[in-house]
């Protein structure tokens, strides 16, 4: 089967590029920092739950500095720290405006795990796949109330039943589009 999400999380390559971009701007909004300094935020704000690596991080650094997104500020104590800039301040305000009309909208998934799904999907297909997702979310959230309210064991044995069906389905239609890939 498959390892724990808090085992992927630790593991980049399964973490999208506009969340570790998100998470970058997040801190950089909130003073200057270093790679290093960043990564340990990240790790703090997810509860020790994901820490991105080195090799995730400075190519991103990179690009947001090549892009005018970052600035570079003079080495002190050893350390290259960066801040935003006037365009990446403006960038991060986007990108909160987007989390949050998500979450308004009934998703809790990060734009960007949307995205990385959607990305290879023909636009017109796109308004659809995110009307199904939205609607899978909203039903977990309102059976997560009404169980709050009236518990049963056999709604959750229920619940649990159509989530490893769904879960084994989904995985089913992944080894035959990857080739077995991605097992």
């Amino acid at each position: 089967m498959f390892p724990p999400i808090k085992h992927w999380m630790r593991h980049t390559a399964m973490v999208p590029k506009g969340f570790i971009r998100y998470h970058v701007l997040e801190a950089l909004s909130q003073k200057p920092m270093s790679g290093s300094e960043i990564m340990t935020e990240i790790e703090n704000r997810t509860g020790g739950f994901w820490k991105p690596s080195p090799g995730s991080i400075y190519p991103l650094l990179a690009w947001l500095q090549d892009n005018g997104y970052i600035r570079e500020l003079p080495v002190e104590n050893g350390l290259k720290r960066y801040e935003l800039t006037e365009r990446g301040k403006a960038l991060y305000e986007e990108q909160k405006k987007i989390r949050q009309k998500v979450r308004e909208e009934g998703g809790f998934l990060p734009m960007p795990f949307i995205d990385s799904l959607l990305f290879k999907i023909p636009p017109e297909r796109t308004v659809e796949v995110r009307e199904s997702i939205k609607r899978l979310v909203m039903a977990f959230f309102q059976l997560g109330c009404t169980l709050q309210e009236k518990f049963s064991e056999q709604a959750l044995n229920d619940v649990i039943k159509v989530i490893d069906e769904t879960s084994k389905k989904l995985e089913e239609i992944n080894r035959k589009v990857s080739g077995g890939k991605c097992d």
